[in-house]
Parts: C-alpha cells; structure tokens; sequence
C-alpha cells in the first residue's frame, strides 16, 4: 500500500517572517480557552527572539533546555498535564527552537487531546484523536523535524516517535535570520543531518521519484553550503541549508532513513548524544553501507575543520555496546530499507556491536 501522507498545511519562507507570527495566531485564537503554548529553546531565554513574540498575557512561556538528547515521554505528560489542569485545552502550540524542541512540540499538540501517556502511542498510526493547532519556527536548519510526520520521543523502553496523519504542523515559519546565531558547530552538525537523511533515503529499496525530486534538491544545496566554492556560514547559505532541511525531510517521508539512523538511535538513547552528532560520529563508520556518501562527507569535515570525536567505545562497557545494539536492531523499518526484507540474516546483535567498537 502506498503512503497516503499529510504535508505541512501552511508555509511562509523569508527573511523577517517572524514578524509575521501574530497576524497568524489572532484568528486561532478562538479555539479553545484562547491561549497559546509558547516551547522555546533555552538557548534563547536570555537574547532578542523571545521579545519579539507575539506573546499575551494568557499565554503560557516555556523555555526548553534542548541541549541533550530527543524529548522525553514523561517530560510531554508532566507538561500536558500541568497545563491542562491550570489553563484547560489552548488553542494550539508553537515550537521554537531545533529538531528537539519541534518534536515537543508536534507531541504535545498531539497529547492534549489524547489520554494516557505518550508511551502508548511510540509508534506509527496509535494516535486516536487529532491534536491541538500547533506551528513550527526553525532556529537552525538540518532536521527535518519541521516538515516530518513523526515526533521522535525517548521513553523508558525505546526511543521511537509518534507518526501519524496528525503529527505534522498546521503551520511552518521559515525565517532564515533565525538561524544565524547557531554556534559553528552545531550549524555544520545539524547540516549533516540533512545531507545524511538524502543519502540513506535514496541508497535503500524504498527510494522513488517522488523522493529523488527533494533529495537531489537537497543534495545540491548541502553541496553547496558545505563543499562547493563560496562553501560556509553567510546569509545566502543559511537560506539554502533552510530549504535544504526542508526538502531533506520531504524526502524521506516518501522514503525512509536507514543504517545511520538505526546506529545514531542506539548512541543517543544510552549516552545521550544529541542527534546529529550521533549521526555524524555513525556516518563515518559506515563506509560499507555508503561508500560514495561517507567519501564526501569527509571531505565536508576537512574543509570545515570540524572535529568528530574518536575512539569512544574504549570508555564504554559491555552492557552499554549491547543495549546501543538492541536498540538499533529494534528498528525494523529503517533496516527494511538499507537492506530488504531478510535484513535480519545480514544484521546481527554480533554485527551491530562491532559496528559500535569502531565508534
């Protein structure tokens, strides 16, 4: 059966579209009890951005510390709990910030309206009842998480998101001026995760045309962002790696993620490794999976001068390879893709936790 997906409902791209922000909550605010549920990056609670909100007086604030791993179920619950029990149900909820806190939010949107903890609905289509309004400000680019139909989620069990038809945004707010105060290396890091979801996406059985058409797209603007001439941070490239991001998660939702994705899960869920480093640290490694895509990868890093770290794995234990290593093989759909349906006669817990000692 073929995907049947539901795509971002409205979009505005351009520099200053921030300012546009007010003029498009306002008429949503009749639903609900008419307030809005404001998750912002902690990384911004102290700069400019968050005066620039349209933010009033029922609205509720929180400033979200992103600098670790994916979101936690239990931190969605607490949430939604809290705020349904002091305010009653909003009118929707913006997400601001990176991939971590637009998974937040797209969960939380989805949770206010269903009961239960958000473990029960790690997974894809368990959602029962579409969520809350919700809109999407990217402050840095490379993710995917704007535009994805999952909100990835660490629970106590997995790490897995919650994938519905209700999961994407109703609105996105592309200002590439917010991306311009990531720190270098998270910029080059986030990046990489974009040009990695394109080159897992079009390597594995699932790639098609539909696919092809946004991940050549993206392809080319990473290219261009990170190797070509006029290769690095400037405002021209934080417009193109923006549209990069964008196109990049398109890609994949008619396709799908694979190898890295699966190695990068285990890192984050048992050290806590934020995504796209784990996935470069992975990416690196897996010259037999993708070739051609880890050659132009480290020339990316040469020419940014970015350091990876290496040799880990001698700091890990045993039992923390081999958790790394149950995770990974848990994900069934992403090794379905890289490999094909008897995937599991070539990928091994023995394989997977060599591929770990290599980190």
């Amino acid at each position: 059966m073929h995907k049947n997906f539901r795509n971002v409902g409205q979009l505005v791209y351009g520099r200053g579209a921030l300012d546009q922000l007010g003029s498009i909550l306002d008429p949503k605010r009749t639903e609900g009890e008419g307030y809005f549920v404001f998750l912002v990056d902690d990384w911004f609670e102290e700069r400019p951005l968050p005066g620039r909100l349209p933010v009033l007086a029922a609205d509720v604030v929180r400033f979200i510390d992103a600098s670790h791993d994916e979101p936690k179920t239990g931190h969605v619950d607490e949430l939604r709990d809290e705020i349904l029990s002091e305010r009653g149900l909003p009118s929707g909820v913006v997400g601001i910030g990176g991939g971590s806190v637009m998974d937040l939010a797209k969960a939380l949107s989805l949770m206010f309206t269903n009961e239960g903890s958000s473990t029960l609905y790690q997974g894809l289509d368990l959602v029962q009842r579409p969520g809350v309004w919700h809109c999407g400000v990217p402050t840095i680019s490379g993710t995917g998480a704007e535009v994805s139909m999952t909100a990835v989620l660490t629970g106590p069990e997995k790490k897995l998101g919650l994938k519905c038809e209700w999961t994407p945004f109703d609105q996105l707010v592309l200002d590439p001026e917010l991306t311009a105060s990531v720190p270098t290396d998270h910029w080059f890091y986030t990046g990489m995760d974009s040009y990695i979801h394109c080159i897992e996406a079009e390597t594995g059985r699932h790639f098609n045309a539909f696919s092809k058409s946004y991940g050549d797209g993206a392809l080319s603007l990473c290219r261009e962002v990170f190797l070509d001439e006029g290769a690095g941070r400037s405002p021209g490239n934080d417009e193109k790696l923006m549209i990069a991001s964008l196109f990049g998660g398109l890609s994949l939702t008619y396709s799908e993620v694979g190898a890295c994705h699966a190695i990068s899960y285990g890192l984050s869920y048992v050290l806590g490794m934020r995504h796209g480093i784990a996935n470069c640290v992975a990416f690196r490694k897996l010259r037999d999976f993708y070739p051609r895509g880890v050659d132009e990868f480290d020339a990316m890093v040469e020419k940014h001068s970015v350091s990876l770290p290496e040799g880990m794995a001698a700091g890990w234990t045993d039992g923390q390879i081999s958790r790394m290593a149950e995770i990974a093989y848990g994900l069934p759909h992403m090794w379905d893709h890289a490999i094909g349906p008897d995937w599991a006669d070539e990928i091994t817990l023995d394989r997977l936790e060599s591929i770990y000692r290599r980190l």
